[in-house]
């Protein structure tokens, strides 16, 4: 009798919501553990072609935090597609005016670029409160260090 590898399939998906205070959290430690339970790599099903990650919800965004002195030199960088269009923006500036898409942009660095990793990204639920409308999806806590 042959023996075959088991494969999961998107169906085997048994999506768990958890809830991430980013209060105080170095951005990279948190991104790391956000990526890693969206791709779902803390199951034992882990199929790198599927998705078996779970969904995450963060909350205190403006909390996060980066050490060395990358609030004031890290850059962010976008282009409008026009001729100097390059726009750019330091990690201070952009806590304070969209605190939210600091974490967004760590993790989606961390995610496939393709089409898996688009829908991986968008189970990824962050707010710059301590306030969420997610309580229905009954999250657990997970712990970030």
């Amino acid at each position: 009798m042959k023996k075959y590898t088991y494969s999961a399939t998107n169906a085997d998906n048994q999506n768990k919501w958890w809830v991430v205070d980013a209060d105080g959290a170095v951005l990279g430690r948190l991104a790391t553990r956000i990526a890693a339970a969206l791709r779902g790599k803390n199951n034992p099903l882990f199929t790198p072609h599927a998705d078996l990650g779970d969904s995450v919800v963060v909350i205190n965004a403006e909390k996060v935090v980066l050490t060395g002195r990358k609030m004031d030199q890290k850059t962010y960088y976008r282009h409008s597609g026009y001729i100097g269009g390059l726009k750019s923006i330091t990690a201070k500036k952009l806590i304070e005016k969209r605190p939210e898409d600091v974490i967004r942009f760590a993790v989606k660095g961390m995610l496939p670029k393709n089409s898996l990793g688009r829908k991986l990204f968008k189970k990824l639920k962050v707010y710059a409160g301590d306030q969420h409308p997610h309580e229905a999806q009954q999250p657990e806590t997970m712990q970030v260090n």
